[in-house]
């Protein structure tokens, strides 16, 4: 099932103020309950991207990919064309396991835009860590970001990253670096919405939440129920009548 009108006017809203909006896997976690993205399929994400493109004019739009989608360069192509040609999206994005730059070569090769993403990947993770904060892994981590940029990414997404090695990083790279967790050390950020807005219950540290949406709906459905259960809701205001016979 596709995101209903309400989501495509969700998405017009960011469209006028994003430059990039992400259809990321999170949506397993965010949407659907599920523990980690591990299980999100790419029938789950080409319906969700098809609702989210038709909300946008002027923004770029990014899927993600999902685990086991692109394990070999020709699966890959398959997939991201897929997805593309389903969603009408501009863009797919890779997650690293630090190996997997010959993917993302070859998709650009056939003429297929990629975001790369490094740092925290959860497809590649059971257990949610901070990562650069040691020499070895900033190292670990400029290798990993060039080898991504020299393959033909078109942008870098850099998840959980410490402030000094996001800094580095974006300094030595041509193409922009959009942070999550990784400070302002970026060209850009990102951000889950329902985070932003207080609707998901998942605020980590680097989260900033510019609305208690939770507490709004909490506040309307107990308002809701109170007058269903005190018959005061619907009114007479609220109900249809037969039409007088002439």
């Amino acid at each position: 099932l596709h995101y209903p009108l309400r989501r495509q006017r969700q998405m017009c809203i960011r469209d006028r103020y994003c430059d990039i909006v992400l259809v990321g896997d999170s949506l397993g976690n965010v949407l659907y309950g599920m523990k980690n993205t591990h299980s999100v399929t790419k029938e789950m994400m080409i319906n969700h991207a098809i609702s989210v493109k038709e909300g946008l004019n002027k923004a770029l739009c990014v899927v993600d990919m999902p685990k086991n989608t692109y394990n070999s360069p020709r699966e890959a192509k398959k997939n991201a064309l897929q997805i593309i040609k389903k969603s009408k999206c501009e863009a797919v994005k890779i997650e690293s396991n630090k190996k997997n730059y010959n993917i993302i070569k070859h998709l650009v090769r056939s003429n297929i835009n990629v975001a790369g993403h490094i740092g925290y990947t959860p497809q590649y993770s059971n257990k949610f860590k901070v990562k650069g904060k040691s020499d070895l892994e900033e190292k670990k981590l400029i290798k990993e970001a060039i080898e991504i940029e020299e393959a033909g990414a078109f942008c870098i997404i850099l998840e959980c990253i410490s402030a000094n090695t996001s800094k580095k990083i974006t300094g030595l790279l041509k193409i922009p670096t959009i942070g999550i967790g990784s400070s302002k050390n970026c060209d850009g950020q990102i951000l889950v919405t329902d985070d932003i807005i207080g609707l998901s219950g998942f605020y980590p540290k680097f989260v900033k939440r510019y609305l208690s949406l939770s507490d709004i709906i909490r506040k309307a459905v107990s308002e809701y129920v109170n007058d269903v259960e005190n018959e005061s809701f619907p009114t007479e205001e609220n109900s249809y009548h037969m039409e007088a016979q002439t």
